[in-house]
């Protein structure tokens, strides 16, 4: 039998924004990453077989089609992988999409998650870390968004799957001891980031000189965290393998959406056209993280500002296209 290496890590949705990212920087650090992405068309497919292409240049880097919610494909890549530590980023995304295709987020993010928890149990998996979302914190009105604050009133599927993973991990932890830690990601961007996300949506659309959409007439917030501070909570993570937490990563700092587009319209030096909408389902007014303890326990430490990292999306997007 294989014996497992403590450099083979498995990273679900590795042709995702986040799993690109994440990839790149462990093959860099030395691990053996072996990733996985069913590749589905959620979003234009060529933006993620181009992420992979940045990825196939690193001989420590290998990639396998497979969906997770195929529960025998997923169990012969731990069999023949034998990772030592998996990054569960697989997911059904989006708040939006979630309102008219609930069944894909139970199939993804519900059957998907725990044939991953059952995979690691069986196959000696040693931590699990897996993505989790400021949607759980749902309807809630204190601010900023702290850990130790309930979790029982999520305003949409997207988010009830995500306080399911969470509630699931947590039993595994109680039932066979499989470490885990969850991590509430707050509106990630920057170079490589998703096209339903509003960086990229408000930035395309200024250029093209199409009109852009603010909800609820405008007044929305959002803690926009930028991708390489994300990685580097996502690394600490994987490298302290909790036994069982859950950490909020984010910039703890809620920008309006207003400004956001005054600093892209600056940017790129062009006026937008605003709709003004109201407020749409499924959606929260703002969002706010508390990361004192992922500062306390990770040592994270967010250091982009949202005019830096918008200057460099910007600066991707535009070579890109």
């Amino acid at each position: 039998m294989k014996k497992q290496s403590d450099k083979n890590i498995l990273i679900t949705g590795c042709a995702g924004f986040i799993g690109m990212h994440l990839s790149g920087a462990l093959v860099k650090n030395g691990y053996n990453v072996i990733g996985i992405d069913n590749l589905n068309d959620y979003y234009d497919v060529n933006l993620k077989l181009n992420r992979l292409k940045q990825l196939s240049t690193y001989e420590n880097f290998k990639f396998e089609k497979i969906d997770i919610s195929d529960k025998k494909a997923l169990s012969n890549i731990f069999i023949a992988y034998k990772p030592l530590k998996v990054v569960n980023l697989a997911a059904q995304a989006g708040v939006r999409y979630s309102l008219t295709n609930p069944q894909a987020y139970i199939k993804s993010n519900i059957e998907g998650f725990v044939n991953i928890l059952e995979s690691c149990r069986h196959y000696g998996v040693e931590g699990l870390i897996y993505a989790s979302s400021s949607s759980v914190y749902g309807g809630n009105e204190k601010s900023p968004f702290s850990e130790k604050d309930r979790i029982d009133n999520p305003i949409s599927i997207y988010g009830a799957t995500k306080i399911s993973n969470e509630l699931m991990a947590k039993s595994y932890y109680s039932l066979y001891d499989l470490k885990s830690t969850g991590l509430r990601f707050f509106t990630v961007y920057g170079p490589w980031g998703r096209p339903d996300m509003a960086m990229y949506i408000f930035t395309k659309k200024i250029l093209e000189n199409k009109p852009i959409q603010l909800f609820n007439h405008g007044v929305m917030d959002r803690d926009f965290t930028y991708i390489e501070d994300i990685i580097s909570g996502v690394v600490a993570a994987l490298e302290s393998n909790f036994d069982n937490e859950i950490f909020n990563l984010g910039n703890n700092k809620s920008e309006s959406l207003t400004d956001l587009v005054k600093i892209i319209e600056k940017k790129l030096n062009k006026k937008a056209i605003i709709e003004f909408e109201p407020m749409q389902l499924g959606d929260v007014k703002k969002t706010f993280a508390d990361i004192e303890k992922a500062k306390n326990k990770l040592g994270y430490n967010p250091k982009f500002n949202v005019e830096k990292g918008v200057e460099n999306f910007i600066d991707w997007y535009l070579s890109y296209k």
